[in-house]
């Protein structure tokens, strides 16, 4: 590891504020500096290879080196390295992805909306719920529904959406409006001997207690990640969409899908839309949109949120929403040739001829006496680990289990993610192999097992 001294990481430590960073540690070492990347590898300054078992962030799913991506940015960039599409303007990156993203929707969409990030796509997605609801003279239809645990952001709005704590504290968040209902994790928050569909029935009729107690008239939208991320990869229980979705056409709610993580194979299908047969009214992508190899997100919007906010903007002059780097050209240009990569090469049946493997791979940890459930779909994981199997009982969070852990891993060549709760996360390239597979699970064995001894150690 990088350590303090007249280096670019301690330049990085003095001027620098890292999200989500161990302080403590980082103001001893430093942050890891990576300096480049060839497939699922990054490299640090030292050379060392390391597997991205997590895609940077979720993101990187055509891996760190793909020439296409890289090539579509430079011809952009000189023929129009920027413009924008307010006030009747456009450009045919922002035209052609419009299209191709119309096109592939999971269900019937009218028109996309560009932004720069997840965050941004799910404030958006807030602001046009709020919109809607004026423009068909429901003024008090404006709280927004989402759950604990959920991530879908960092802006004011969309942090107030997710459900986690460090997301809220010290931040005065949440702010007015926005409701959190159960989290769906059947392993954390079932009730002994309580099924999958069992679980989903009380989760679904609690969420409609909540519409009830707060007034239908004042409900906008539920949003909800088809298979929860940052939360700890928690996979819907059977039948939750299926009871969930009546429950907000009763009520008229609109259902945002956020699919930032999720979306272009993620599953195992192009959209989680798709895999859990899902009919949100909005859908969010951003990250593999382009592989992350340039910001930008887009919202999916259908004909029956999409008619009213242009007849609303008809009325006042202007949709007076939207920003500067909305459909970026050159962002645009480089996502146009992600989806080409995508469609060319079949990636989402590439994923879906390792996705066993690597689902196999990680579930065989399960009878490791730290682990506690093993969860995921498609080439997103989760493990969680436990400190008494048959309790569930969690490390408490003073232990630093989980990020020890991740530390070892680092040792092992392999980056993983450990999050609150000791929930180890995996999500790689799309393009992993299945020999990779077979050497990711491999070192993640062996970070587990010197993870095990530690604990053991400690006593």
């Amino acid at each position: 590891m990088t350590q303090v001294g007249n280096s670019a990481s301690s330049r990085d430590i003095a001027y620098v504020l890292h999200p989500y960073t161990n302080l403590e540690r980082h103001k001893t070492v430093g942050p890891q500096v990576i300096s480049k990347g060839k497939g699922i590898w990054v490299y640090d300054e030292d050379g060392k290879p390391y597997i991205e078992g997590m895609a940077g962030l979720w993101c990187t799913s055509l891996g760190f080196d793909e020439p296409r991506l890289v090539e579509a940015a430079m011809r952009q960039m000189q023929a129009l390295p920027f413009y924008h599409v307010f006030n009747a303007k456009s450009h045919n990156p922002a035209i052609d992805l419009a299209e191709r993203l119309i096109e592939m929707a999971p269900v019937p969409m009218s028109k996309i909306f560009f932004a720069n990030s997840g965050s941004e796509a799910n404030d958006s997605a807030i602001k046009m719920a709020w919109y809607y609801n004026n423009a068909l003279g429901r003024p008090e239809k404006k709280k927004i529904i989402s759950r604990m645990k959920a991530y879908h952001g960092v802006t004011i709005a969309s942090a107030s959406l997710t459900g986690l704590p460090a997301n809220h504290r010290s931040f005065d968040l949440p702010i007015h409006r926005i409701l959190h209902t159960d989290c769906p994790h059947h392993y954390r928050f079932a009730e002994e001997g309580e099924s999958e569909e069992d679980f989903a029935t009380r989760l679904a009729e609690s969420l409609e207690r909540l519409i009830e107690q707060e007034g239908p008239e004042t409900i906008a939208a539920f949003f909800a990640e088809p298979v929860m991320g940052a939360g700890g990869v928690i996979v819907p229980p059977k039948t939750y969409f299926e009871k969930i979705q009546p429950i907000l056409k009763k009520h008229d709610i609109l259902f945002v899908a956020d699919e930032v993580i999720c979306g272009f194979g993620r599953t195992g299908n192009m959209f989680a839309t798709e895999t859990y047969k899902l009919q949100p009214d909005i859908i969010t992508v951003a990250k593999a949109l382009s592989s992350a190899y340039l910001p930008i997100s887009a919202l999916f919007i259908n004909e029956k949120v999409a008619g009213p906010i242009y007849r609303q903007s008809g009325e006042i002059g202007t949709f007076g929403h939207g920003f500067t780097y909305s459909a970026h050209p050159v962002s645009a240009a480089v996502a146009v040739e992600t989806l080409k990569i995508y469609e060319e090469r079949d990636t989402v049946g590439h994923v879906r001829s390792v996705m066993r493997r690597f689902q196999d791979g990680l579930r065989a940890f399960a009878d490791h006496p730290m682990v506690g459930e093993v969860r995921g779909i498609g080439l997103v994981a989760g493990v969680e680990l436990s400190k008494d199997k048959a309790t569930k009982t969690s490390f408490d969070a003073k232990d630093g289990v989980g990020m020890y852990l991740a530390a070892r891993a680092l040792e092992h060549g392999l980056i993983i993610r450990a999050i609150p709760g000791d929930t180890i996360t995996f999500c790689p390239p799309l393009i992993i192999t299945a020999k990779e597979i077979d050497e990711l699970v491999a070192r993640f064995g062996k970070a587990l097992d010197d993870t095990a001894a530690w604990v053991a150690q400690k006593g």
